[in-house]
């Protein structure tokens, strides 16, 4: 029988899970992936932040909350798990502009409509039940002009049973692909030498893409992340991301009214 899990489920698993990754995730950067992969894009993306008021919706432990704060801008980051929050505020400087509030980014109503420039979300939407209701959120807490710059498990890699098929020693064969159509929650292990599972939600590209638009949004770039050879050499075990991607990064606005649906 398939197991149900709810978003109360999945941060209960993540106020676990919290303290196991402070080992991984260097204050200032993040964690490997978000070194290499992630963090280039987000920032080419959001382009100069200086002076606006940015929400990072799921901040977790903080890093890119002090990494925008220390780029000029004015911070809010949000989050359901109250461990993850206390690292963030364990993390961070009283005197940095950054304000940490507990909630869940399903239904950000505690904050005021109308109230950002940016809203950048770091890998959270697939952590996640209800994500059409955290980009309605989203679009009511962003200004007119307002930019969302988001990340998430690219949904065509990272399907329930995926992962590297290996030879008998080791050598990657290829990335495995299974159960792609079978939307919905599904139990994961993160770290490799722990057996703790947190629970993602699984959608097709196509349930994104219609959610963005109807959700009302203008998608205006969209980037699949791929190591630069530069950081190769410090990272050598991301050879292996030119074979598939693990995210996907999008860029959009905020529609007119009247071009929602």
């Amino acid at each position: 029988m398939k197991k149900r899990f709810s978003s109360s489920e999945a941060i209960k698993r993540w106020d676990s899970f919290a303290r196991k990754l402070a080992d991984i995730i260097d204050p200032d950067e993040g964690d490997p992936h978000r070194i290499v992969l992630l963090n280039p894009v987000l920032l080419n993306l959001l382009g100069s932040v200086k002076g606006k008021n940015v929400l990072d919706a799921g901040c977790g432990e903080g890093y890119l909350c002090r990494k925008l704060a220390r780029l000029g801008a004015r911070v809010t980051g949000v989050d359901f798990s109250h461990e993850m929050l206390a690292m963030a505020r364990e993390r961070t400087n009283p005197k940095t502009d950054i304000r940490y509030i507990h909630g869940n980014c399903e239904d950000m109503s505690f904050l005021d409509a109308g109230s950002f420039d940016i809203v950048v979300s770091n890998m959270v939407m697939q952590d996640l039940a209800d994500h059409r209701g955290f980009l309605k959120s989203i679009r009511l807490v962003l200004a007119d002009n307002g930019i969302l710059v988001i990340s998430f498990s690219h949904p065509c890699f990272t399907t329930p049973d995926c992962g590297w098929v290996k030879e008998d020693d080791g050598r990657k064969r290829y990335w495995k692909v299974d159960r792609y159509f079978t939307e919905g929650p599904y139990e994961t292990q993160v770290l490799a030498d722990d057996d703790t599972k947190l629970i993602f939600f699984h959608r097709t590209l196509s349930e994104y893409f219609r959610s963005f638009l109807e959700s009302g949004f203008k998608l205006l770039d969209l980037v699949e992340p791929k190591p630069v050879e530069d950081m190769l050499s410090k990272y050598p075990g991301f050879r292996d991301d030119f074979r598939m991607s693990h995210f996907i990064v999008i860029k959009a606005s905020k529609a007119k009214p009247s071009s929602v649906a």
